[in-house]
């Protein structure tokens, strides 16, 4: 049976998709209720090793991987003796503020074992959204991944409000795979990827191994249901498909109640492909190109012209003149000499700062600002060009 932006099939061992061979930088998302026991609520232990083995083995394929990681507050709730049932905002804060310590634990030393350094990092739901905040994490995280590092990214609960939150790591998970760029976003789920009905109510029910686009009938099939541990359903995995989907990022929905789930990927295990149409950089500079309002603009000589078109990015040095009023992580238009322009990108510096350094070289920021800054005014991945 073939609908609109998917295929449904009854096949039981899909072959590996090539996306997940050529994936180099990989976002996995774990749920609490993967993470957690029920019962006595520690971390499975066993489960969280063989989850490590995994990324171990793509860290030694040249893969960098990012964990999106839930847990604090389930392990936290544990500690402090709280109640069964849905928490009030303030228990819930105090119970990521205890577990969360016992989480970076478990990674740090499981990441230890095999060679890795794991790196904590809390955001916000501002973090991602707020353009400013939004550079700031992802240099830090990419800087991370260039000194080889599994960043583990979570929620930050213990700070975090009602108003200012997620409340579900798939779309956290989602926003991290784009603001990095990611090749592919893994959700680890209690089940092997979407299906035309839930199957454990509808026999009749067929798994869907392929959705190239995210339709309203898609969206229709997802439920809401979720746990104590786990606030996500098959309706927030579909809305963290369509920020993936947008950012050029190809997603899966894999099952993680099994050992190992990142080896049964490529090992053909069930699952259902979220096919992205462009790739993170086409799609990461089509939004900068076209879907950010610009606050200003610079003008450039012309040999920083000429670097720019052969891939280069933008320093101070080549900058004659700057316009208008902006933020650091601010959309500029960058212009030639004479007034043409050449593209758009994010601008590294707030407009103060910038006019004080332009026309100035990389090793005088420091001395002039005062501080250690961005060597680069617009970094080539935050630019995208109008002529090639």
């Amino acid at each position: 049976m073939t609908m609109a932006g998917m295929t449904a099939s009854n096949a039981t061992t899909p072959t590996a998709r090539p996306e997940w061979a050529e994936a180099q930088r990989i976002v996995v998302k774990i749920g609490s209720a993967l993470l957690t026991d029920r019962t006595t609520g520690g971390l499975k232990a066993e489960w969280l090793n063989s989850l490590m083995d995994d990324v171990a083995a793509l860290s030694r394929a040249g893969k960098e991987v990012i964990l999106v990681s839930s847990g604090s507050i389930a392990l936290g709730r544990h500690a402090l003796g709280l109640p069964k049932g849905p928490l009030a905002l303030e228990q819930s804060q105090a119970a990521a503020a205890v577990g969360q310590i016992s989480l970076a634990h478990a990674y740090r030393e499981l990441a230890g074992a095999r060679g890795l350094t794991a790196a904590q990092v809390l955001l916000t739901l501002g973090d991602t959204e707020e353009r400013r905040r939004y550079l700031n994490a992802r240099n830090t995280i990419e800087v991370l991944l260039n000194l080889k590092a599994i960043p583990v990214v979570n929620e930050n609960d213990t700070v975090a409000t009602t108003e200012i939150r997620y409340g579900d790591n798939d779309r956290l998970s989602a926003r991290v795979a784009s603001m990095v760029s990611a090749d592919c976003l893994v959700l680890l789920s209690d089940i092997d990827g979407l299906y035309t009905a839930p199957p454990n109510e509808d026999s009749d029910a067929k798994h869907i191994p392929l959705v190239t686009e995210i339709t309203p009938e898609i969206e229709a099939m997802a439920g809401d249901a979720g746990t104590e541990l786990s606030k996500g359903g098959m309706k927030t995995k579909i809305t963290a498909g369509k920020i993936a989907l947008a950012a050029g990022t190809n997603m899966v929905i894999t099952t993680g109640k099994i050992h190992h789930p990142l080896r049964a990927i490529s090992e053909g295990a069930r699952v259902t492909w979220f096919i992205a149409k462009s790739d993170p950089v086409t799609a990461r500079k089509r939004w900068i190109s076209g879907q950010l309002v610009p606050n200003g603009q610079i003008f450039l000589d012309l040999g920083a012209e000429k670097a720019l078109l052969t891939g280069k990015s933008l320093l101070p040095a080549g900058v004659t003149r700057i316009d208008g009023s902006f933020d650091r992580g601010d959309a500029v238009i960058i212009r030639s000499a004479d007034g043409r322009e050449l593209g758009r990108g994010l601008i590294a510096y707030a407009a103060a700062d910038a006019r004080r350094i332009m026309g100035k070289h990389s090793s005088e920021i420091a001395t002039i600002l005062g501080y250690e800054g961005r060597t680069t005014l617009i970094h080539r991945d935050d630019m995208a060009l109008t002529r090639t």
